[in-house]
């Protein structure tokens, strides 16, 4: 998990410059999605390339699975040489895939560890913090303070402050600053669900995850035009379900960053198939290599005059070289026929005297 925390220290920086210029953390993580969305979006379109290329390939393909049914090595080689040819990276689309996931997950880190990966204090003076109020009597029970100790003190940060004198003056006023933009929409994106009341309405955030999670994979499938089997009917439930999950017992600003997020890939998936289609692809990129080979042309220089010449009188003089030969041929079989005619009548006249 290492790996993630490190991730979501990074995406801090992003998450703390959109704070300090909203002063609301539900504002920042709006614009924080939308911003990855858009820098994503060249990735989805490298995507839809290697798809509309990979389905070019598809009768090619098929002509090598029968040709080398026996022989999977000597197909693999064969394909790898096809997909070398015509320019064509089959894994180049999983990146897109692959990418939420990550960043999920360092959304994560970044909310539960405020102090470490969004405002980035010294981890040694948050240790300190965590330790020594831990053993106060009564605070930690009060505060929750045993799970997500971080996000807690952001929470509970009045209550707290006297407490806190292990932290720089500094810190102190970054704590504060940034403890007041955590209400959004009525809601305190610090709590989850799980550990909230009916009447908090952080239920709500669940049940849009949900919702907008199933309808999102059921317009993917239908604007695809392909029916959803095997592996990818499974993920059209399963991950609904994770979101559904994540988003009940996670905090409410990581629930929030999912539902932009699904919003976001199904205005993305409108525009890639308006415009990016595989179809609409396949033709630009048909196209863009008409006009390589226009301009490749256009730049070969012409032979000179007597090159030219020489070339033309080579080709004209193949034809009557093989009319010469297949004509002396003809005649060596004629000379042949004849021998052996003359030498039948010999032997004739022969045999009646």
């Amino acid at each position: 998990m290492a790996i993630f925390n490190f991730f979501g220290s990074i995406l801090g920086y992003l998450l703390w410059f959109l704070y300090s210029i909203f002063r609301n953390y539900g504002i920042a993580i709006v614009l924080f999605t939308l911003i990855l969305k858009a820098v994503m979006f060249p990735m989805s379109v490298k995507q839809q390339r290697s798809m509309a290329s990979q389905a070019k390939l598809a009768d090619k393909q098929k002509e090598l699975q029968k040709r080398y049914a026996n022989n999977q090595q000597k197909y693999n080689d064969e394909l790898m040489k096809l997909y070398e040819k015509e320019g064509v990276n089959p894994g180049s689309g999983c990146l897109t895939t692959l990418i939420p996931f990550p960043i999920m997950l360092g959304i994560f880190y970044s909310v539960i560890m405020p102090l470490s990966n969004t405002l980035h204090i010294a981890a040694e003076t948050i240790s300190q913090a965590t330790d020594y109020i831990s053993k106060i009597p009564g605070v930690a029970a009060a505060t929750g303070l045993g799970m997500y100790p971080e996000l807690q003190i952001i929470r509970h940060f009045d209550a707290l402050r006297d407490n806190l004198t292990m932290f720089s003056q500094g810190d102190i006023e970054k704590i504060e600053f940034f403890s007041q933009g955590f209400k959004f929409l009525g809601l305190d994106l610090l709590a989850s669900p799980q550990e909230s009341s009916f009447l908090t309405f952080l239920w709500i955030i669940p049940v849009l995850s949900l919702v907008l999670s199933f309808g999102f994979q059921f317009y993917t499938s239908k604007s695809t035009g392909q029916a959803s089997t095997g592996c990818t009917k499974a993920m059209m439930y399963v991950f609904p379900l994770i979101s559904v999950y994540w988003a009940f017992i996670m905090p409410a600003a990581v629930g929030i960053y999912n539902i932009i997020s699904i919003l976001g890939s199904a205005l993305q998936t409108w525009v890639m198939n308006r415009y990016f289609s595989v179809n609409q692809v396949t033709a630009m990129t048909e196209a863009r290599r008409a006009v390589a080979l226009e301009l490749a042309e256009a730049n070969v220089k012409p032979l000179p005059a007597a090159q030219q010449k020489l070339i033309a009188d080579k080709l004209t003089a193949v034809p009557q070289q093989k009319a010469g030969k297949e004509q002396a041929k003809q005649q060596k079989q004629a000379q042949k026929k004849k021998k052996a005619g003359s030498g039948d009548s010999s032997n004739y006249v022969g045999s009646r005297k």
